[in-house]
């Protein structure tokens, strides 16, 4: 589809669909559903969530959705889910958050919170933490899942060769606060 097909299905009524990756996936993570819905007609943007934490993240897809002229339509997998929450809070031009298998904290809870909330979960142990330089000086860390534990912690349901793609291309997101006592 291209920009003058984009207007002519915004001028149908029809939103755009703006699409949030989770942690440890790109905007890739979305191809199947974006061929989908650009066969039905629709303007489609998968947003490269920066994976710098909820605020950041929700401001640069805030920066995104605000450039969309007409209704919007925003889906979230995981992580992304927080951050689909906070950049479309008062963004008038969106009008419905699709979850999908999505976080979405309580008011003063993390997503952090929320993994290590349930027992059973093999993504702490899955994880390797990395040191990147920060734009201000210094470093923090990011996280990764390490290739070879991928599919089974992160993708069980997709195919294994989409799988082992997708361990490869994986975002390293910031690593999450430290939960408070």
């Amino acid at each position: 589809m291209n920009a003058a097909s984009d207007m002519s299905a915004q001028d149908a009524g029809m939103p755009t669909i703006v699409l949030v990756h989770g942690a440890f996936a790109d905007s890739s993570s979305w191809n199947g559903v974006i061929a989908h819905l650009k066969g039905r007609g629709y303007p489609v943007i998968a947003v490269a969530n920066p994976l710098r934490g909820v605020h950041k993240d929700a401001a640069y897809v805030r920066s995104v959705v605000d450039t969309v002229s007409g209704p919007v339509v925003m889906a979230a997998h995981s992580y992304g889910g927080s951050v689909m929450t906070e950049a479309a809070d008062g963004a008038s031009n969106v009008k419905a958050l699709v979850y999908v298998a999505s976080v979405s904290p309580d008011v003063g809870e993390s997503v952090a919170d929320l993994v290590t909330k349930f027992p059973g979960s093999a993504l702490l142990t899955s994880v390797k933490m990395v040191p990147y330089p920060l734009d201000e000086g210094g470093t923090s860390m990011e996280q990764y899942i390490y290739q070879e534990k991928f599919p089974a912690v992160f993708a069980a349901d997709v195919d294994p060769d989409t799988a082992e793609l997708m361990a490869v291309t994986q975002r390293r997101p910031p690593r999450p606060p430290r939960r408070r006592a």
